[in-house]
């Protein structure tokens, strides 16, 4: 070590020891709420039944120190880890999954009353036009799966999935539905569902977060990273976000002029003092808050090696479709298939650009919706036959979907006919599907009406999905609880039904 390097840690150590020694504002603020704010708070809470803060207990074992260390679920789950790919701005099921002959017959016939009445639409006034379907379709796999002709890749595992037809939702704007789907509330402040696994099951590589979200498509999905937020958990289970070029993490690297000495000093310098500001105040953030700088110091050497897509071989990249240079759908879905062999618990990815107002001829002002199509067939067909070869589909649950549905009528905003044929937003059917995990393969769950407007069997909504992927880990999703302003919160609300007709 050179003579800078010495007087380096020193001043490190001198740092963090005048840390130690201040009161400042923020300190004085903490000791206030231990005393009286703590007693009000108290009183406050007594009121609640025997559930109150102090009396409930999380249904995990946390240990503050070592948050995410693996943990066995209550039940044997068939699933170890979960993919989730949402098409942010919610894809048309009638141009994928959802064949109508019925609606191609009254294409261009102007909406019946029945539709519109009692309805809420985002950019639907007056009489729209009804819209056949946009593509052809097929049947296809011995399970005779509909599937358009703008999924010529997909189309070949239809007897690996299995689709869920009648999806619906109470949100017909993005950002609501979009939290509705990944925290189980369409307001601001709830854990998202890569925190609630992550939570319950740790992870088995504490090297990497637990969970990792990757996102393409140019833009953040409309919730923004709230979709991928702690909200009352402990810090440390929120969706750690990554890319798959260039540095991993920003920041990953050591600064000019810092060497890994240097480094593992000033973390133990600052460690020093949140251990003694936690002896202080005994507030298990600040736990996480050390494991989180102990997690980023082992992150430096395993990031970059895990979340380099580049050692593929070649022909995984021509199957995924990648594109060298460049943050975009396929790159991120293989690090996902490296992310879960490696034990990360739960990678979520967002495309954008799924905002279907645009036409299919790759015109509109949505980048059109043909290249978006283009842009996921390829790269999640090959997820699902790369994690099938490798022996790990079975034990990894693959979800697909947006937030909500799409309209079988025309969208006709302010009484005009938008000249691009957009659907409009709609709430009461949608197509999911999922793969892996305990799933059964090559089977339709639910149907909509004729037209593809309403469920009329098998209707599931946004609980329903999430107490299934809970359920496919391990857990009882309303026995999965954690205390929060006194009373146990759950993921699934007071909704949810574990969807038994699809498990394996």
């Amino acid at each position: 070590m050179t003579k800078q390097d010495m007087i380096n840690q020193r001043l490190l150590k001198e740092a963090a020891a005048a840390q130690m020694r201040m009161h400042t504002r923020r300190h004085f603020l903490k000791e206030s709420a231990m005393g009286l704010g703590a007693l009000a708070i108290g009183s406050l809470l007594g009121g609640c039944g025997s559930n109150a803060a102090g009396n409930a207990e999380p249904a995990i074992a946390f240990d503050p120190a070592r948050p995410l260390l693996p943990k066995s679920p209550p039940f044997a789950g068939k699933a170890r880890s979960v993919i989730y790919l949402h098409m942010a701005g919610a894809p048309s099921q009638l141009e994928l999954f959802d064949f109508k002959p019925e609606l191609m017959k009254m294409d261009g016939q102007d909406c019946p009353p029945s539709l519109l009445a009692g309805k809420q639409f985002a950019f639907i006034k007056g009489v729209p036009k009804m819209l056949g379907p946009q593509a052809k379709f097929a049947q296809h796999g011995d399970s005779r799966a509909w599937i358009s002709e703008h999924l010529p890749h997909f189309s070949t595992m239809a007897d690996d999935v299995c689709f869920l037809k009648a999806v619906t939702t109470d949100q017909f704007n993005h950002a609501p539905a979009q939290l509705l789907m990944h925290t189980g509330s369409p307001r601001l402040g709830r854990p998202s569902m890569g925190s609630w696994v992550t939570y319950g099951l740790g992870t088995e590589n504490q090297n990497l977060p637990g969970f990792v979200v990757l996102t393409s498509g140019g833009s953040f999905p409309d919730a923004g990273k709230s979709v991928w937020g702690s909200g009352f958990l402990p810090s440390v289970y929120q969706g750690v976000q990554c890319r798959s070029e260039g540095d991993p993490v920003l920041f990953i690297n050591d600064p000019k002029g810092m060497n890994r000495d240097l480094r593992k000093a000033s973390i133990d310098a600052i460690n020093e003092a949140n251990q003694q500001e936690y002896k202080n105040y005994h507030d298990p953030e600040i736990l996480s808050r050390i494991s989180q700088y102990e997690m980023a110091y082992r992150m430096q050497i395993t990031a970059p090696e895990v979340m380099n897509i580049n050692d593929e071989p070649d022909y995984i990249h021509e199957m995924y479709g990648t594109r060298k240079g460049e943050a975009c759908l396929a790159n991120n879905v293989l690090l996902a298939r490296k992310l879960v062999e490696k034990g990360v618990r739960f990678v979520q990815l967002f495309d954008w650009g799924w905002d279907a107002h645009g036409d299919h001829a790759g015109n509109s002002l949505n980048l059109g919706m043909i290249n978006k199509y283009r842009s996921v067939d390829k790269c999640m067909t090959a997820l699902l036959l790369d994690l099938k070869q490798r022996g790990l589909l079975e034990e990894t649950l693959v979800v697909w979907g947006g937030e909500f549905g799409r309209t079988p009528m025309m969208e006709n905003r302010n009484g005009v006919q938008n000249p691009f044929k957009g659907r409009d937003h709609h709430t009461e059917a949608f197509t999911i599907w999922m793969a892996g995990g305990g799933i059964k393969k090559g089977y339709t769950h639910g149907e909509t009406d004729e037209i593809g407007y309403s469920a009329v069997s098998g209707k599931v909504d946004a609980f329903d999905i999430q107490a299934t992927i809970l359920n496919q880990l391990g857990f009882n999703h309303e026995n999965f609880t954690y205390p929060f302003q006194g009373r146990p919160f759950r993921l699934t609300d007071v909704g949810g039904k574990v969807i038994r007709e699809i498990i394996a």
